[in-house]
């Protein structure tokens, strides 16, 4: 004890900051809070931003308003970042695009109850009673934590995702509906239609249809860009219905487009809310004062933390089962936001923050242990959720209910992370609702966008992601010009190397290797690995 109160630790050795004696009194000053909203935010256990970083504030604010008035955003496809106008479309720069907003979202809205009264009905089933989307990132990652969080058991269709080209992971969606395939509607979810593990995923599922005896395009919807490929499948094919993805929604902003609205109202959720929830924080967020901005709090707690280098992980703990896929959607939404290699002047930056997380209180057994005593390369965020359920809740002891306790854990691993100085942001929600999850989606966004204007960086564009698929389409056309030539002798045994110098791929032998070990391990292209040797042929 010292006079004047209690001390609160210090984070001085970690964050080079002295925080005042009284932890009521440093949480009163720095809390974020809106009655309105039912929303507070708490960065009192985190590092203020140095005042060279406040000061460059305003500029984010005003980078901010030229995103949402339409500049163009991502200069290497030349398109603007729109998002934010799905949930408010008279903020659009053009009656056009305000215009389209409203009528998809009508669109999204007769199409689910079509489905919902059966005037929309499978081939041979009475109705539509599962829900199959087929997408990858952005594509998948927002609709899968929006049904997570707010399924029922009286939603009208139930949700399942394809979102890899793994086989056995298709197998086992594709096992879990078994006969009811006769009952389920498919999305596919891609904005270009050549993504390749959503075609994958669209093919494997079309012919599970036409063993089942069914036409695929009479169960299925296609949500892409005008004039895709995916557009002129779903045509030619006959799909059901085909919704736009607009060019200036990039797939880590997409839940609150047709790519997360269409499958939430098929599921029965609601979207209104959804879409009142963002708007709502998008009106907090817009605000010129750091202090009264919970985004650019957000961001400068953040960039303290991190140096405005990533130094330390984020680590996400919604203390409620139903937000568990929210650090994996935050895991994109920040990490390919803002992992970007160059500034916007060009230099070599190595920019970005590592997201991971897990669930409150499941994070007591797993690695909180790591977080109070290991390396101190993190801060965390708890996510807190004021309501436990609908109804009152069984005590499990005298004045104490399994919420009670869940709380307990939150607040105690809080306060044993900041007895070792490790920093924590703590955001307080009323509940689950659909309102909810639109506030946090909104308020996560700009908080990206915040933080990129801060480090000088565009959270716009993914040169790392359209790196990774060029690469993986030089691995195909290696794969098939090696099938080729091993059948243009079929039976003769050839040396790997002596295979790699004939493709002009000496080297790439270690990528051959891969491919042809891969290929001799499954029946599909009848590829044999002589036993003994690094020598291959067709059997």
């Amino acid at each position: 004890m010292m006079e004047g109160g209690t001390r609160f630790r210090s984070y001085n050795t970690l964050f080079q900051l002295e925080l005042p004696m009284n932890p009521w009194q440093a949480y009163r000053s720095r809390l974020w809070t809106d009655p309105g909203l039912g929303v507070s935010l708490d960065t009192s256990r985190m590092p203020r931003p140095a005042p060279e970083v406040l000061s460059r504030m305003p500029a984010t604010f005003t980078a901010m308003d030229a995103l949402e008035a339409g500049a163009v955003a991502n200069p290497d496809e030349g398109r603007m970042v729109g998002h934010y106008w799905l949930r408010d479309p008279e903020r659009a720069p053009s009656k056009e695009i305000a215009a389209e907003i409203r009528e998809t979202g009508e669109r999204i809205r007769a199409f689910a109850r079509a489905v919902h009264d059966d005037s929309v009905r499978p081939e041979r089933a009475r109705r539509f009673r599962h829900l199959l989307l087929i997408g990858i990132g952005g594509s998948a990652l927002g609709p899968q934590f929006v049904a997570h969080a707010l399924a029922g058991t009286n939603d009208p269709l139930r949700p399942h995702f394809i979102d890899n080209t793994d086989p056995d992971g298709i197998d086992r969606v594709l096992g879990e509906l078994g006969d009811d395939l006769t009952s389920t509607l498919v999305l596919v979810v891609s904005k270009s239609g050549g993504t390749r593990e959503t075609r994958n995923g669209m093919h494997e599922v079309q012919a599970a249809y036409e063993r089942a005896g069914l036409v695929f395009g009479r169960h299925a919807v296609a949500v892409t860009g005008v004039g895709s490929a995916l557009e002129d499948t779903a045509r030619r094919d006959g799909f059901l219905d085909v919704f736009p993805m607009w060019d200036w929604v990039g797939g880590r902003t997409s839940v609150l487009s047709v790519v997360g609205l269409l499958p939430a109202a098929l599921q029965g959720l609601d979207v209104d809310g959804l879409l009142d929830g963002a708007r709502e924080m998008d009106r907090r967020t817009r605000i010129a004062d750091y202090e009264k901005n919970p985004a650019a709090l957000l961001a400068g707690a953040w960039h303290a933390a991190g140096n405005g280098r990533g130094d330390r992980d984020m680590v996400v703990l919604p203390y409620k089962d139903r937000l568990l896929l929210f650090s994996r959607y935050l895991q994109q939404l920040v990490m390919e936001s803002l992992g970007k290699k160059l500034d916007l002047e060009g230099n070599v930056v190595h920019q970005g923050i590592v997201v991971y997380g897990n669930k409150g209180s499941t994070d007591q057994h797993a690695y909180v242990q790591q977080l109070r005593e290991g390396p101190d390369n993190f801060f965390v965020t708890f996510i807190e959720v004021l309501a436990d359920r609908e109804g009152p809740s069984v005590a499990v002891e005298a004045d104490v209910t399994a919420g009670d306790y869940l709380l307990g854990f939150l607040l105690g691993t809080r306060r044993a992370l900041a007895e070792s100085g490790r920093g924590s942001i703590t955001l307080t929600v009323p509940d689950v609702s659909a309102r909810t999850l639109g506030m946090m989606i909104a308020l996560y966004e700009r908080a990206v966008g915040f933080y990129a204007s801060l480090v000088g960086i565009n959270a716009y564009h993914q040169p790392g992601v359209e790196a990774g698929k060029k690469a993986a389409e030089a691995v195909l056309d290696l794969q098939q010009r090696a099938l080729a030539r091993l059948r243009e002798e079929p039976g003769r045994a050839w040396d790997l190397e002596e295979l790699a110098a004939g493709l002009d791929a000496g080297g790439e032998a270690e990528t051959l290797f891969k491919i042809l070990e891969h290929a001799s391990r499954n029946p599909d292209h009848g590829v044999e690995r002589v036993p003994g040797a690094f020598s291959y042929r067709i059997a």
